[in-house]
């Protein structure tokens, strides 16, 4: 049975192949017809839920022909904000809160709703109700700029997992078209921004609304080893890779980007534990990062529950203290007594303007056997990294096969001209 639902998601999958790197577009207009948001991306889902109780999966994207829905609306002062609802399917929607603050504007909130009793896209779900799901986002341009992403950037939710890329997108729009100056996302400015690899602490500044030449990448921090050691012996054990990603405002009034790569054999590892929770601090020169585990008793498994950033930014910066925390996570999720393991890179979202990366992450939380990991639980951003080549090398494989029919089909006809009458 479980072989079968396997092949009906690859089937589903495989059908939604014309929308891989394909981006729609959409606007919002007020009253009197004028455009206030122009938004043009792409956007993967990925959704567990149970069927036959069972845990399954569903990968979809947000397909072209979705609508922009009637609560959808360029906000009327300080009464309401802008927000763009876009509908799909069978009562799924996905919905951006604009707001604004000083002179910029942001996503403030992202909220997803889907339908768990659309079987096409959730296959002998056992739920069958609406689910709703929110994310504050990192998502923010300056006021008269457009964003601008074309990098991937994973929003985790429980249960959900959100990717945009290739985004295009303004609010508070005044003259009806997008602006000719951007803002562009902290991810592309550190793909294309050049660093020094041999330095620990790589710091690159960028202006918002112009665009560096392409460079070297960044180089992927080395996976270390951390444990914490409690009164009934490991309570953390992990191995990762740690990334340091944080925009700050420089003297000058424009805008820095600091990378700093956590050095495994220079980084000091401490933390306490209990029943219910665990602390690993991780200090890497001037820098420290607090991991925050939970436990969720009802549905015995770990997460992540909340990171704390502290460090110090270069001399440029405005101000040159830097602290941010978020204690509403829920990432790096696991049943207790196995590991959580993701090869793919992870962004944690602290702030709008910190990000904690993760790399070749395996973590396990409460229940160690010694200083050995439990079994697996592969992450879904591996699982669609998976996808993807089976998806494609398919519909490669239809394709020769659609050829080879025509060419069979082409050659009898050939073969019939030449008979005799």
């Amino acid at each position: 049975m479980a072989r079968a639902r396997g092949a009906r998601g690859l089937l589903a999958a495989a059908a939604l192949l014309g929308f891989l790197q394909a981006s729609s577009s959409f606007e919002v207009k007020d009253s009197s017809g004028k455009v206030c948001i122009i938004a043009d991306l792409t956007v993967a889902f990925s959704v567990e839920y149970k069927s036959n109780g069972q845990k399954e999966f569903a990968h979809f994207f947000l397909p072209q022909n979705a609508t922009v829905e009637p609560q959808s609306s360029c906000g009327e002062g300080n009464t309401s904000h802008p927000v763009l609802v876009l509908g799909f399917g069978t009562g799924h929607s996905l919905s951006l809160n604009f707001s604004e603050y000083a002179d910029k504007y942001q996503v403030g909130e992202l909220v997803f709703h889907y339908n768990l009793s659309d079987a096409t896209l959730f296959h002998n779900s056992t739920a069958g109700e609406m689910r709703r799901m929110s994310h504050k986002t990192i998502i923010q341009a300056y006021m008269g700029t457009k964003y601008r992403c074309i990098s991937s950037k994973h929003v985790n939710m429980k249960n959900v997992n959100i990717t945009f890329s290739n985004v295009t997108l303004e609010a508070y729009i005044t003259n009806g078209t997008l602006s000719i100056n951007k803002t562009e996302c902290a991810e592309d400015m550190v793909s294309t921004t050049a660093v020094v690899p041999t330095t620990p602490k790589q710091t690159t500044s960028q202006v918002p609304t112009t665009s560096p030449a392409p460079t070297a990448s960044p180089p992927n921090p080395a996976v270390g080893k951390y444990n914490v050691t409690g009164p009934n012996g490991t309570c953390v054990l992990a191995y990762m890779g740690l990334q340091l990603n944080i925009t700050y405002l420089k003297k000058d009034g424009k805008f820095g980007l600091d990378l700093l790569n956590f050095i495994p054999r220079n980084t000091t590892s401490s933390g306490t534990c209990d029943n219910t929770s665990a602390f690993l601090n991780l200090t890497f020169e001037k820098t420290r990062v607090i991991f925050h585990f939970a436990l969720n008793a009802s549905t015995e498994k770990f997460f992540l529950r909340g990171v704390n950033v502290s460090t110090t930014l270069p001399s440029e910066a405005k101000v040159p203290k830097f602290e941010a925390s978020n204690n509403s996570m829920s990432e790096l999720r696991a049943t207790v007594g196995n590991s959580y393991k993701c090869s793919a890179e992870e962004n944690l979202q602290v702030t709008d303007k910190a990000l904690v990366n993760v790399f070749d992450v395996q973590i396990q939380v409460f229940k160690i056997d010694g200083d050995k990991f439990g079994a697996v639980e592969e992450c879904q951003l591996d699982e669609n990294n998976m996808l993807i080549p089976i998806i494609v090398g398919a519909a490669l494989a239809g394709l020769v096969l659609i050829v080879l029919i025509a060419y069979l089909i082409g050659r009898k006809r050939s073969h019939a001209g030449y008979q005799t009458i």
